[in-house]
């Protein structure tokens, strides 16, 4: 197989297009449209089997191919001898779908939900584009109100694949099954909400490389054995007019791999802990330091003069750097004029992303297409965080699954921008340094566990370091 060819699809994040221009390939190199059907819908019921554990099992058959796995996933219960039942509003509109339909030997209703102990959605696939009225909109609010194990084949039938757009009655699902790739509502917020668990099954599809992918657990390696901390990398913090923030951030870039980090500040700090060093001399003068590695600059700035003044100064400096949170709101066009911007990271949020587009005079719909498009046009690596984090760097665009949901408090953003600058330090890969950091970002807040503070998960990334080491 040629090397720029993805195989199997375990990581391919796809759009509409995307996919079906996949299929189509495997097509017009002799695989049947039939033989994909099947391969989806066997192993999707392969699944179904262990899930439903010999439970009855009712199945939403819609008019199109993804009805058409429906049947096949019938079948491969039915010869299980599972109980099952089908309900298909309408009949199958697609030759292969109809196909399907006579390979399934048992019967096939078209009315209202019946009780079962497990719903499998296949009414519609990954092509939905408008709104699921009449009979299928009446057959997913009894879903979404049926007490049971429901599970999504592919994408939940209300959902639009490449938006995440609710396009119909919603409903939570306890497993959604990816057939043949992953697809962008799978990460994309408020989509992936109601998808439960996720599983992919491969059907043999080839993928060129450089397309979106789902992020894997980094490898960090430990330092090296002469290792010293100027060689595990210098780090300094630019603090500015509220110094909770940045000290959040040397906590966790303390805790993150870097050998040394310095709080550039010209504020006293009585809770600074004593490995954290404190240079308080002139901003330009204390960025001079040649064995900087990398720079972190935004947490706790402050937008005015003087904040627009130290970012110049940390711009001048020329070094690798992570901007976030006030500096994302004072960063234009005319800053990046003469700078290598493929070592600059920047972590914006929601509403820091629009700022940032609106400065770079980028239109864009969403926060993927918000995001690849600011790093197309400024070289740097674009995190757009949140619960549905997106990363657009210069070799491909990462997806995320969702991290503890009890990060949603002030002060994590300040320590995921620590962690980022740390391994920025190391190894002064930006977009390989983002990635890291919502790994351990992540992991540290698994293991601080409920109602943590900024402060909790910051002493927290020691451990979560370790887990991937």
């Amino acid at each position: 197989m040629p090397a720029e060819l993805i195989k199997p699809a375990t990581c391919a994040v796809l759009t509409v297009d995307q996919m079906r221009a996949a299929e189509r390939a495997a097509m017009e190199a002799g695989t049947s449209e039939w033989e994909l059907m099947q391969r989806a819908g066997e192993g999707a019921g392969r699944w179904i089997a262990r899930m439903a554990a010999g439970r009855s099992v009712c199945i939403l058959c819609g008019p199109g191919n993804n009805g058409g796995d429906g049947y096949v996933i019938a079948e491969h219960l039915r010869r299980l001898g599972n109980s099952v039942q089908v309900v298909a509003p309408k009949p199958p509109g697609t030759e292969t779908a109809n196909r399907a339909r006579e390979y399934y030997s048992g019967k096939i209703e078209s009315g209202a939900l019946p009780i079962c102990q497990v719903y499998i959605d296949c009414l519609f696939g990954y092509g939905l584009t408008r709104e699921v009225e009449g009979s299928f909109a009446t057959l997913l609010r009894q879903l979404g109100e049926a007490s049971g194990y429901k599970i999504a084949i592919d994408i939940p039938s209300s959902i639009a694949s490449d938006t995440g757009e609710q396009l119909g009655p919603g409903v939570h699902y306890d497993l959604t099954i990816a057939l043949g790739a992953w697809k962008r509502a799978h990460f994309i917020m408020p989509a992936m909400a109601s998808m439960g668990q996720k599983r992919l099954v491969d059907i043999g599809l080839d993928f060129p490389g450089g397309l979106p992918s789902l992020s894997a657990p980094p490898r960090i390696d430990p330092p090296a054995p002469d290792a010293h901390k100027y060689r595990r990398g210098l780090l300094a913090i630019v603090a500015g007019e509220m110094p909770g923030a940045s000290l959040l951030a040397a906590q966790a870039a303390l805790r993150s791999g870097a050998g040394y980090v310095k709080l550039l500040s010209d504020r006293s700090h009585p809770d600074v802990p004593a490995e954290l060093v404190v240079d308080d001399g002139a901003l330009p003068k204390a960025l001079g330091d040649e064995r900087i590695g990398a720079l972190l600059i935004g947490p706790g700035l402050g937008r005015n003069s003087a904040a627009r003044e130290r970012l110049s100064s940390a711009f001048a400096a020329k070094r690798p750097m992570v901007l976030d949170a006030d500096a994302l709101h004072l960063l234009g066009p005319s800053m990046l004029t003469g700078i290598d911007t493929s070592n600059i990271a920047v972590t914006p949020h929601e509403g820091e992303l629009a700022q940032l587009c609106e400065a770079f005079g980028i239109d864009a719909e969403g926060k993927i297409a918000k995001a690849e498009a600011l790093n197309a046009q400024t070289g740097m690596a674009v995190l757009a965080k949140g619960p549905d984090t997106v990363l657009a760097g210069q070799r491909r665009t990462r997806f995320f699954e969702s991290g503890s949901a009890w990060l949603s408090t002030a002060g994590t953003g300040d320590v995921l921008a620590g962690i980022s600058v740390s391994r920025l330090a190391v190894h002064g890969d930006a977009a390989r340094a983002l990635e890291e950091a919502v790994w351990l970002h992540h992991e540290a807040a698994r293991i601080a566990g409920a109602a943590f503070t900024a402060g909790d998960l910051a002493c927290a990334v020691k451990p979560a370091l370790e887990a991937f080491l």
